[in-house]
């Protein structure tokens, strides 16, 4: 079969398509032959070995996390799935890749795809749904009422996690450009900033959950938007050592993110907040009760572009470039 495949990490383009054996599955997997994947910016970050140190991630590697498609293959254990089925995963962090024509899937790991969506939208969820999911409703515990502020309404997180959060009745913040002010407002923002004119520090005031999705400075900032007894969930790090014990990680690395992240949790201390650092997992259950919404037309897809699999890494460098309004997917039909 086809796969994009990563060979080794580096500053230029490392991945190149390959011929490779179709995968064998195990007792408790199903095989998916692939229709589309979903992008995400950690596929363009693993090449470079930003996350050599985190991921359990052994090259040569199938790139890739999203996927949707069809069924081909069950394993023995498997009750959850039969051959034909049509579903959608994220199999991020499991060892194997869903660039490629088919991919292995742990049941667990999949659900059934929703309904009303086609393989493209279905594509352009799992790891942005399971993310706000796992961040918003399990962590953040986010109750009608509550202030949330969302950075990067248009991206892919954003326009996602404002939709859960509207629909678990929080009042929501974020930031974007003047052109993508109607589109975060079409998805349910109630405020919205134009980060190239206005500063967020400067205007939000009593919030109580920030989702961190933007680098550089902007977590300290946010700092300045909450109240007392309130969280900061961060998504792009810096990563504290409670994130590294349960990833079972070693003393060192334990005090490695204990350092990097001690400013922050200082800072936030002060001012009686909470930090933790977030990293998705994948998981089937929360992925059908996330569908049940789609189906149901709570929330709603957002899909930048399409590209074909042979143009992938045109695919990458185009989300990499920060334009992209909602979800970049791949098709491999």
């Amino acid at each position: 079969m086809r796969a994009l495949i990563l060979k080794r990490y580096g500053k230029s383009n490392q991945l190149a398509f390959a011929d490779i054996a179709k995968p064998n599955i195990r007792p408790d997997e199903i095989l998916v032959q692939v229709h589309a994947v979903g992008l995400n910016p950690i596929d363009y970050m693993i090449p470079k070995g930003a996350f050599k140190p985190i991921l359990k991630f052994k090259l040569p590697a199938v790139m890739g996390s999203d996927l949707a498609g069809v069924v081909v293959e069950v394993g023995s254990r498997v009750t959850r799935f039969k051959t034909g089925d049509a579903v959608y995963a994220s199999i991020f962090d499991l060892g194997t890749g869903s660039l490629a024509e088919y991919a292995v899937v742990p049941e667990s790991a999949a659900a059934i795809k929703p309904e009303k969506l086609n393989f493209i939208q279905a594509a352009s969820i799992p790891m942005v749904g399971l993310t706000a999911w796992q961040a918003l409703k399990e962590r953040a515990h986010i109750q009608p009422g509550q202030q949330v502020f969302i950075p990067a309404g248009s991206g892919g997180i954003g326009t996602f996690a404002i939709q859960l959060a509207k629909y678990l009745g929080a009042k929501v913040a974020t930031t974007t450009s003047t052109n993508n002010v109607a589109l975060v407002r079409h998805l349910g923002a109630d405020e919205v900033i134009d980060y190239k004119t206005q500063a967020f520090e400067k205007l939000l005031r009593g919030y109580d959950v920030v989702l961190g999705t933007v680098r550089g400075d902007g977590i300290e900032k946010s700092l300045q938007t909450l109240k007392p007894d309130s969280r900061v969930i961060s998504l792009i790090g810096p990563p504290d050592a409670a994130f590294a014990s349960k990833r079972g990680m070693g003393i060192l690395m334990k005090l490695i993110f204990s350092l990097i992240s001690h400013k922050i949790i200082r800072l936030a201390k002060k001012r009686d907040i909470e930090y933790s650092f977030m990293f998705v997992h994948p998981d089937g259950q929360q992925l059908s009760e996330i569908g049940k919404l789609l189906d149901a037309g709570h929330i709603q897809p957002v899909v930048d572009q399409v590209f074909s699999f042979d143009k992938t890494t045109e695919a990458l460098a185009y989300l990499e470039a920060g334009r992209a309004k909602g979800k970049v997917v791949v098709s491999l039909i």
